[in-house]
């Protein structure tokens, strides 16, 4: 009997799932392979990318005997207090993710714009009712890209290999993404070019609605008239669209003071 036929289900976000000294939990989702396995004194997770080029729908979990080869590289974390629980929490990038439109974007002068931006996660594997965290595993491969008026100021951000959409139903949902809305408000006196910006993910919490899907609040950019800098405020809760929701990790970052952040206008836009 395979590790696929013995128990197969839909994973789950933030499960408190119970294994059994010996047993191995599969789970794909996206274009990642993780394997946790639970033995007498230790924690195993090994991973593997996939090298596939459809975008699949599901998170299929499976729970065995079987582990992989031994070609998938392992990890191994001494066991603790933690009666064989494991939970995958979903996470946000730890860098800004540059965002592009679907096709560039033109806002009028004193126009604005909404976007839904599908991001993808990191999954931390935690344990025990205390949650300890053993590792987080990107669950696409992460490519970088400069976002800056030059080589010596701007950031490092991750870049997003999904596009900002109008049209809600247009954004893919998969259990590895999260739905972001984004408004764009230009105050300027003259049309902006929205080519791609900065959304601030590390600031971003998840929350998970009655379908399974992941959603952040909302984010707005104020573009100031004189061009210098960029008003952007996190919203307290996510948009009525996403449905009801729960909290199921709050963000990696906090602001320091309040909600509204303030950037160099060069550093959230390109």
């Amino acid at each position: 009997m395979t590790e696929q036929t013995e128990s197969q289900r839909e994973g789950v976000w933030a499960h408190p799932y119970q294994l059994a000294s010996g047993q191995t939990q599969q789970h794909q989702l996206g274009h990642t392979r993780v394997w946790i396995t639970l033995l007498d004194l230790e924690w195993q997770v090994r991973e593997e990318k996939l090298d596939i080029h459809s975008d699949p729908l599901h998170w299929q979990e499976t729970l065995g005997h079987t582990v992989p080869s031994a070609d998938i590289p392992v990890q191994r974390f001494v066991r603790m207090d933690d009666q064989g629980i494991v939970r995958f929490n979903p996470a946000m990038g730890c860098r800004p993710t540059v965002i592009r439109p679907f096709q560039p974007l033109t806002i009028p002068a004193g126009g604005r714009c909404l976007l839904y931006v599908g991001t993808s996660l990191w999954m931390k594997v935690c344990v025990g009712d205390g949650q300890t965290e053993l590792t987080e595993i990107p669950l696409a491969v992460p490519s970088m890209t400069w976002l800056g008026r030059n080589t010596m100021e701007g950031e490092l951000c991750y870049a997003s290999s999904t596009f900002g959409r109008l049209a809600l139903e247009a954004v893919p949902k998969r259990p590895w993404r999260a739905v972001t809305p984004v408004t764009i408000i230009n105050r300027r006196e003259q049309a902006l070019l929205l080519e791609r910006f900065s959304l601030p993910t590390p600031l971003l919490a998840l929350y998970r609605n009655e379908r399974g899907q992941l959603w952040t609040p909302g984010v707005t950019v104020e573009c100031e008239t004189d061009m210098n800098s960029a008003s952007l405020n996190i919203e307290q809760s996510v948009p009525a669209c996403a449905g009801q929701c729960q909290l199921v990790a709050p963000p990696r970052e906090k602001l320091a003071k309040g909600r509204r952040l303030v950037r160099a206008f060069d550093r959230m836009f390109g």
